[in-house]
């Protein structure tokens, strides 16, 4: 692969944003999932979208062995960086890649993680195809942990962009990802996944009925599904 940085010039690869993601802690509900997940043996974790890497380093301290794509070249050196002080030898691998073209084996995979990355397809298509690679990695009853915007961080008059189902410019002005409960589990099914009824789908940020906000916070789907 090329060593230029395919984000170079975008906000991901702002020496201000990775310095503040290569300090950032884990996702709590993600580490205790994979705790419950981990049974001791020589499992592998898939992180897509890893950042600076402040899942797959405490993935790796806590017993994984942990791929690692992104791209941000940037991201991924300060990932590199930070696996070499704080985790074990040999337990990260990090490498540049897209989310719809993931470098990894049919199958291989007890977890996929993907935070906060799918939102960031431009198309459905590109969604789509992000996941099918997702669930296509993932080994038959692995865990998918997923972190995504909801449609409900949008006014309810927002326009999707023309012929798109679920992709719209009014929250950034750029094209991203916003789906409904109902889009996300119908999305999720055609590659393969069944939301896991052991674990909530929650919606984190969610204004409280009445309330008048002009806070661009997302909305914020969170849950788990099992690849069939």
């Amino acid at each position: 692969m090329a060593s230029g940085d395919p984000l170079a010039g975008s906000l991901w690869s702002e020496s201000g944003t990775v310095d503040s993601f290569a300090r950032s802690a884990p996702d709590a509900t993600l580490m205790r999932l994979a705790d419950a997940e981990w049974q001791g043996g020589a499992w592998i974790a898939l992180d897509i979208g890893c950042g600076a890497g402040r899942n797959p380093v405490p993935l790796a301290r806590a017993g994984w062995a942990v791929l690692g794509c992104d791209l941000s070249r940037p991201m991924l050196a300060a990932a590199a960086t930070r696996a070499m002080g704080e985790a074990p030898v040999g337990h990260t691998a990090f490498v540049l890649a897209p989310m719809d073209a993931l470098p990894a084996a049919d199958g291989r995979f007890d977890l996929v993680i993907a935070h906060g990355i799918w939102n960031l397809a431009t198309s459905a298509r590109e969604f789509r195809r992000a996941v099918h690679a997702a669930a296509r990695a993932a080994r038959t009853g692995a865990a998918l942990f997923v972190f995504t915007f909801s449609r409900n961080t949008l006014r309810a008059d927002a326009t999707p962009v023309a012929g798109e189902p679920f992709v719209f410019t009014a929250f950034s002005g750029r094209p991203q990802c916003f789906l409904t409960a109902e889009q996300l589990i119908s999305e999720f099914a055609r590659a393969g996944l069944s939301l896991d009824p052991r674990h909530s789908l929650n919606e984190h940020n969610l204004p409280r009925p009445g309330t008048l906000t002009t806070k661009q916070t997302p909305v914020i789907y969170e849950g788990v599904f099992r690849s069939r």
